[in-house]
């Protein structure tokens, strides 16, 4: 049996009153909340780098197999771009701001962004960025822990969908 106690009523409610501006952040969050939030906003860089990226390829792909690869490339940015709302929305919550700022968003992802010339060059470099998001989100889990389910689920949420972009990458990079 663990010994943690659930708090009565009367607790819940009386520390729902204290310090009301923190918003979703109450006493018993017990993450490093400012090392959370640039978790957060490192990954919000890192998907809106790839929303870019996967955008230039959409635009770029041609050839005879450019079809299949094209409308990946297509969903995958708009997957990315839901990504990036849900992380802005969670760095919100978390009393901090999310970082759009174009200058400092390649310096703060994870993957990079490399343009790529052919399409298979562009496929390659998309499933690269795919396994850097899937390594770092993999890391953010677990450093995270149960300190915030929240945050947690989301991440696992965004690593299940890099993981089917991976698969897609790969499956398309074999045939070409």
């Amino acid at each position: 049996m663990s010994d943690m106690h659930l708090s009565d009523v009367q607790t819940l409610r009386e520390r729902a009153r204290q310090h009301v501006e923190n918003g979703a952040v109450t006493e018993t969050y017990s993450a490093d909340r400012e090392e959370v939030l640039r978790l957060l906003n490192e990954s919000l860089a890192t998907e809106l780098v790839c929303v870019l990226r996967y955008k230039r390829h959409y635009f770029m792909a041609n050839g005879l197999k450019a079809n299949v690869a094209a409308d990946e490339f297509l969903e995958h940015a708009t997957q990315e771009a839901d990504h990036a709302d849900r992380l802005a929305e969670r760095i919100v919550q978390l009393g901090g701001e999310p970082e759009f700022n174009p200058d400092q968003l390649s310096k703060m992802s994870h993957a990079q962004y490399v343009a790529g010339n052919t399409l298979k060059e562009m496929v390659y470099e998309d499933l690269v960025a795919e396994r850097i998001a899937i390594d770092s989100y993999r890391e953010i889990i677990q450093y995270i822990g149960e300190k915030d389910p929240t945050t947690r689920r989301i991440f696992e949420d965004i690593l299940a969908q890099e993981e089917e972009h991976a698969d897609d990458m790969a499956d398309i990079l074999k045939d070409l």
